[in-house]
């Protein structure tokens, strides 16, 4: 683990997942992993090995996240999208990929339209587009929790929204870890960046200057807050954009399945990419 200037945690990995230090990698092309809110980089782990063989892969945690300093000012899409900027000026990355998941999704489109000469291929998992006015009352709803209510008081009903009945019962230990990186992230912190998960994304949603950036779309079938639909309306207003769409998971698809997720990504920035 290293530390850029402004807090940002970080591990550049090496072929097999393993970290290495961060002036090396620069002869293979870039990839960055954006994690959801609440969780952290960990959230890869089990991707790293095949991720980190073809590619110069990074991944980070959020400002409030894990090992990570607090947000340096208000939290907005913009603030994350700077963070990978600046992450990419320390170790020296001209262009990189971006697979973002959830508010990670999120992030990397901000990105997209922030800087795209920083860009070179987008994957988004298992992020929102517009929700309808019931949907985005409930996103607020939640996010109002938070403030009241600290952030563990959303944390019941979301892992039965992320997860299927089958792997909590079988993997309490995997579902635990989801509860123990909740219980690091930095509390104001957290509570904004959950307040820019609800409200970001009209920012998002018909740029006027469309993203050109290849870009692969994402979700699982049965994700209720980052449905099928709207990864389809997400990939419709992306020039070129492909959409895959994996049977029967929830929102934290890829925590029960890895491969169903990074399998396709990997393909896709292969054949971008190399």
């Amino acid at each position: 683990m290293a530390t850029a200037p402004d807090g940002t945690a970080f591990v550049r990995h090496s072929g097999g997942g393993k970290a290495r230090g961060e002036d090396h990698g620069a002869d293979r092309p870039a990839v960055v992993l954006i994690h959801g809110l609440g969780l952290c980089q960990r959230l890869f782990d089990p991707m790293l090995a095949g991720f980190s063989a073809p590619f110069d892969l990074i991944s980070y945690d959020l400002y409030g996240h894990g090992d990570s300093g607090p947000p340096p000012q208000t939290a907005a899409l913009s603030l994350y999208s700077q963070q990978i900027f600046g992450l990419l000026d320390h170790l020296g990355i001209a262009r990189a990929a971006l697979v973002g998941f959830s508010i990670g999704g999120m992030i990397n489109r901000r990105f997209a339209l922030d800087h795209p000469e920083r860009l070179s291929a987008l994957a988004i998992w298992s992020s929102p587009h517009d929700r309808g006015a019931q949907a985005q009352q409930l996103v607020e709803d939640r996010a109002a929790q938070v403030r009241t209510e600290g952030t563990m008081s959303t944390l019941p009903a979301a892992i039965e929204r992320w997860f299927t009945p089958g792997f909590r019962a079988s993997q309490p230990g995997r579902v635990d870890l989801v509860r123990q990186w909740r219980q690091r992230v930095d509390l104001e912190g957290y509570a904004q960046t959950a307040w820019v998960l609800a409200n970001g994304v009209p920012e998002l949603v018909r740029p006027a200057t469309p993203v050109t950036a290849p870009t692969l779309v994402m979700t699982a079938e049965n994700d209720s807050g980052s449905t099928p639909a709207m990864a389809h309306a997400i990939a419709a207003e992306i020039p070129g954009a492909r959409t895959a769409i994996v049977p029967a998971l929830q929102h934290l698809g890829l925590m029960e399945d890895p491969e169903a997720f990074a399998a396709p990504t990997l393909d896709f920035l292969k054949r971008t990419l190399l």
